[in-house]
C-alpha cells in the first residue's frame, strides 16, 4: 500500500507512535548522554581547582612536605568524601589527604611532561574513577627533583548525579509526551478540519444538493477549489451544449423521419420494418450520448424505490404469468449515478427476466465497498455460445427466444458509461439466466 492510500488518521496515528516511542526515547538517551559529558567536564574543571589549590598550600622542604592541617577544599578534608588527593616525591608517596586514609590501592604514577595535567578514566580494584595528575619540577640550589600531584573522584558520585538527573527527566518526558500528544492531537484536528468541510462539500455536490464549492479554506486549499469549480462549471456548460445539440439533432432526425413514414414507401412493410428500426436506433443512440453527458459522479440514488416502482409496474405487465418476484435490498443501498439511467438498467433487466422466466424472478442487492446487483430467472438461459455475442454492439440483440436482448445493447452501454461490468451466466436456483451488474466505487469515495 502506498502512503496516499493510507487514510488520514492512521498516518497521524504514525506520527504521534513515532513522536513517542522513537523521538522522545532518542531525546531522553540524547540529554542523558549529553548531561554526563558535562559532569565528567565539570569534574576535570573541580580536580584541577583542588590541584591548584594544593599546590598554592604545599610547602617543599629538605625534610619534607609541610602542608597546613586544614586545606581549602573540603571534599578532601571528610573522611567519607568521594575525592583524594596525593602527593608522590621521587616514587614515595609523601602526603595524602584526610579523604584518602582509608584508601587501599596505590594510584599509577602516569609518565607526563613537567607542566602538563592528564586528565582520564583510569579503574582500580574493580572501582572506576576520573584521575587528573600533574608532574611538578622542584628546583633548589644543588638539584632538581619531580612531584607528583594525583587527584581521584569515583565516578559513582556522577552516576549518583546521572541517577537522579534520569529520574527527573523520566519525570520530565512523561510531561512532555502527555503534552505533545494532545497538542498533536489538538494540532491534527485543527488541520483536518478544512478537508472534513472540502470532503462534506464535496459529498454534497456528489448528492446533487449544492453546485459548487463555497466555503472559506486556507491557502494550501485555495487552488484545489478554484480547481474543482473551474472544473464543474466547464463540465456544467458542456453539458448544456450537448443538450442543446442534442435537441437539435433529435428535430433535424425526427422531422425527416416522419415524411418518410407518411409517405407511400412506408406501406411497403419492409420499408416499414426498417424505418421504425431507424427510429429505434435514434432513440438508442440519443440515449447513449445523454448518458455519457450526464452528471453520474454527482448523484446517490437510492436503490430500493426504484425496483419497488419497477416490480409494481412488472407485476402489472406481466399479471397473466403470475410472476413471483423475490428480492433483498436495504434501504441504503445506493447506485452511483442518476435515477433515470437506473430506471433504465433495472428496467430492462427486469423487463427480460420477465419475459423468459417461467414464474419466477429473483434480485439481489449486495452493496460493501463495491455494488452488485444480480437478477435470475428460471426461463431457459443464455447459451454460452451466445452470451459474449449478445452484448457485443452490432449484434441484432431482438432475435434471441425467450426475450432475453431486448434492451441489452442500452444497457451493455449504460454499464459501460458507469465503469462497471455485467456478467452473464447460470442461476445457481432458479436454473435460468442470471445477469449481474458490478459496480467499483472504491475510488469514487
Amino acid at each position: 500500500m502506498v502512503a496516499s492510500q493510507i487514510p488520514l488518521k492512521v498516518r497521524q496515528g504514525f506520527i504521534l507512535v513515532f513522536v513517542l516511542l522513537i523521538a522522545l526515547p532518542i531525546l531522553f538517551f540524547s540529554i542523558g548522554k549529553a548531561y554526563y559529558a558535562s559532569l565528567v567536564e565539570a569534574t576535570e574543571k573541580t580536580l584541577e581547582a583542588h590541584l591548584y589549590s594544593l599546590i598554592s598550600e604545599v610547602d617543599f622542604t629538605e625534610r619534607g612536605i609541610i602542608m597546613p592541617s586544614t586545606i581549602l577544599a573540603p571534599e578532601l578534608n571528610r573522611l567519607n568524601s568521594d575525592t583524594y588527593a596525593m602527593i608522590y616525591r621521587e616514587e614515595q608517596p609523601v602526603w595524602y589527604s584526610e579523604s584518602a586514609v582509608n584508601v587501599n590501592f596505590v594510584p599509577d604514577e602516569l609518565e607526563s611532561k613537567a607542566g602538563a595535567a592528564d586528565f582520564r578514566r583510569v579503574e582500580y580494584k574493580n572501582t572506576v574513577y576520573w584521575q587528573l595528575s600533574l608532574t611538578v619540577i622542584l628546583n633548589n640550589i644543588d638539584q632538581s627533583e619531580h612531584a607528583h600531584f594525583i587527584l581521584l573522584k569515583r565516578n559513582d558520585a556522577l552516576l549518583r548525579l546521572m541517577d537522579g538527573f534520569k529520574q527527573t527527566l523520566v519525570n520530565w518526558m512523561y510531561v512532555m509526551g502527555v503534552a505533545i500528544a494532545a497538542l498533536m492531537a489538538v494540532g491534527f484536528v485543527w488541520s483536518a478540519r478544512p478537508l472534513q468541510r472540502l470532503d462534506k462539500e464535496i459529498k454534497a455536490i456528489e448528492s446533487g444538493d449544492i453546485q459548487e464549492i463555497k466555503g472559506l479554506y486556507p491557502v494550501e486549499l485555495q487552488t484545489i477549489k478554484a480547481d474543482l469549480n473551474l472544473l464543474l462549471e466547464t463540465q456544467q456548460r458542456q453539458k448544456e451544449r450537448y443538450r442543446a445539440s442534442l435537441s437539435d439533432l433529435a428535430h433535424a432526425l425526427k422531422t425527416p423521419l416522419a415524411v418518410l413514414k407518411s409517405s407511400p414507401l412506408a406501406n411497403d412493410a419492409d420499408a416499414q420494418e426498417q424505418l421504425d428500426r431507424i427510429n429505434v436506433m435514434i432513440e438508442h443512440q440519443l440515449k447513449r450520448a445523454a448518458t455519457g453527458a450526464s452528471d453520474t459522479w454527482k448523484k446517490q440514488t437510492a436503490i430500493k424505490p426504484v425496483l419497488d416502482s419497477i416490480l409494481n409496474a412488472m407485476s402489472k405487465v406481466y399479471r397473466d404469468k403470475d410472476i413471483i418476484f423475490t428480492h433483498a435490498v436495504k434501504n441504503k443501498d445506493y447506485f452511483l449515478g442518476d435515477k433515470t439511467d437506473l430506471l433504465e438498467l433495472l428496467g430492462n433487466l427486469i423487463d427480460n427476466a420477465c419475459k423468459a422466466c417461467r414464474s419466477q424472478v429473483d434480485i439481489q442487492v449486495i452493496q460493501k465497498r463495491n455494488l452488485t446487483i444480480a437478477i435470475s430467472d428460471d426461463g431457459p438461459g443464455v447459451p454460452i455460445d451466445k452470451r459474449g455475442s449478445l452484448l457485443t454492439r452490432g449484434t441484432r440483440l431482438d432475435t434471441y427466444e425467450s426475450g432475453h436482448g431486448v434492451g441489452m445493447a442500452i444497457v451493455s452501454d449504460l454499464v459501460k458509461s458507469y465503469h462497471g461490468t455485467l456478467t452473464i451466466l447460470d442461476a445457481d436456483t432458479l436454473g435460468g439466466a442470471k445477469f449481474i451488474l458490478e459496480f467499483n466505487y472504491n475510488d469514487k469515495k
